[in-house]
């Protein structure tokens, strides 16, 4: 506590000692934290939590939204006894531990009110007080935060959050929504006393009381058809839900494309491949501002919008994205041809694990391969999983349908297998235009492949001795960083 510039009396010693022990004894039931070790229960709960009446002057009242096993009310009213405080939680179990934590310490003027807090249950109609501050603990992205708790705040009020790091593209969309009902007023990066845990807290002012859509006016200016379903039966949501297969997206010739970057870079670089833009309609359980987000503007006019019930939504956003989907046509696939070979790294892609693939695509873009074939063997490049990993590299690279593995005869240019056995990767000299195959989960390369031949080479990655063999994609990944490394040297 010291070291971060905290001190505390003998009570407030006491107070928390004994908040630190019930947290303990009741976290085997409840599973509040997943911290256990008390050092880091110290740093990761306590310290990080009491800096911030170090970083700022703390609004009373103030309400903790989310509160969850009390983070960050209970230790910022103990080093400040002074504020009056609300823990707003809204899971019974949690909100009945916060109440017995509150007559535990002793606390005066804390309320425990055991309900959701957001705009469809306002809780400025049952609590006795208005608020002069809120303040949050990586509850959910600042957007959703700021709309949260616009009518509870007074004017000039503020809104504290504590953040990780890298919350500047939340920063950028608080911006742009709350330009009229927000001002950011400090942004103060710190990190933990005697770690490397770093930390944001970022301070909002309430200047006004309208929130902007993000999408309002492409919302307005949509010209394209709109259909709404909330029936599971409905044969264009079980076309949608069969896209979580290979099956669905070889007979559909479609894809689900899901996250927000990688929707918006599809829909920039490949707009006739397009087909619909997929939202929720407005509900309790949904962001409004979701359920409003139309096409942007950079989406063909024609594009069909489909809004989804919230629980249809639900189960087509299997990733938990919480943002638009966006339904494609998939990029034209030819059959490899061992023929033509364009200079540098043409990828022979024989995973079946669709995170390796998704994964091995991304890569493969980022280090400039040529093409990528994907072997029969392959998992589907658009299977949910595969598509989360691989973004919108899926429709930046070449790709092929290649044979089985088992079939694969490389005669055109020189075929490179990363292999256990064989040649030092790092002494190789690359050619101008070869082919690099790793083999597949388990049960890894055919037997002929791993024989050297004149027109295949054997690689291997050093590795400690007795190590297991590296993950698939991992393999690939160092091989091509090699490859690339020698062609900027050379």
């Amino acid at each position: 506590m010291s070291a971060a510039g905290i001190q505390l009396d003998q009570k407030q010693i006491e107070q928390l000692w004994a908040f630190h022990s019930f947290l303990r004894e009741r976290n085997r039931e409840l599973n509040m934290t997943r911290i256990h070790n008390f050092e880091n229960i110290v740093l990761k709960h306590f310290v990080d939590c009491m800096l911030v009446a170090r970083l700022v002057d703390l609004p009373s009242p103030l309400i903790d939204i989310g509160s969850g096993p009390g983070f960050p009310g209970i230790p910022l009213k103990i080093v400040r006894p002074d504020i009056r405080l609300v823990l707003a939680e809204g899971r019974a179990r949690r909100a009945a531990f916060l109440e017995e934590a509150v007559r535990l310490l002793d606390f005066d003027d804390v309320e425990v009110y055991g309900h959701k807090v957001g705009i469809a249950n306002n809780p400025a109609k049952d609590l006795a007080v208005s608020f002069e501050g809120a303040i949050t603990r990586a509850l959910e992205e600042i957007p959703g935060t700021l709309r949260r708790v616009l009518p509870l705040i007074e004017p000039e009020g503020r809104v504290l959050l504590m953040k990780g790091p890298d919350c500047g593209d939340e920063l950028e969309e608080a911006a742009r929504m709350g330009a009229d009902a927000y001002r950011l007023e400090e942004d103060i990066p710190y990190t933990l006393p005697g770690s490397d845990h770093r930390r944001r807290l970022c301070v909002f002012v309430k200047i006004g009381e309208k929130l902007a859509s993000r999408y309002e006016a492409a919302a307005v200016s949509h010209d394209g058809p709109v259909k709404e379903i909330t029936s599971e039966t409905n044969p264009t949501f079980r076309s949608l839900l069969s896209l979580h297969t290979a099956r669905g997206i070889r007979k559909a010739g479609q894809a689900v494309i899901a996250g927000a970057r990688p929707v918006a870079e599809v829909i920039e670089a490949e707009p006739e491949l397009c087909r619909a833009w997929i939202t929720p309609l407005p509900g309790r359980s949904v962001c409004e501002e979701l359920a409003a987000a139309a096409p942007p503007s950079a989406a063909p006019p024609s594009l069909r919008w489909l809004r989804l019930s919230a629980p249809l939504f639900k189960k087509l956003d299997i990733s938990g994205t919480r943002s638009p989907l966006l339904l494609t046509g998939l990029p034209p696939r030819e059959e490899w041809s061992d023929k033509a070979w364009p200079a540098g790294c043409t990828l022979f892609v024989p995973f079946q694990d669709p995170e390796n693939v998704g994964a091995v695509i991304r890569t493969a873009a980022a280090f400039g391969i040529s093409s990528l074939v994907l072997l029969r063997e392959a998992a589907n490049p658009f299977l949910p999983r595969s598509q989360r990993a691989a973004g919108s590299a899926l429709f930046r690279i070449p790709m092929f349908r290649g044979p089985s593995i088992e079939d694969l005869d490389v005669t055109g240019a020189p075929l490179i297998v990363l292999s256990q056995e064989g040649q030092e990767m790092g002494s190789f000299d690359f050619p101008s235009a070869f082919g690099l195959l790793a083999g597949m989960e388990g049960p890894g390369l055919p037997a002929d492949l791993r024989k050297p031949e004149r027109n295949r080479k054997i690689l291997s990655i050093p590795m400690e001795p007795g190590a297991e063999s590296l993950n698939a994609a991992t393999a690939t990944a160092i091989g091509l960083y090699c490859w690339r490394q020698q062609q900027e040297q050379s």
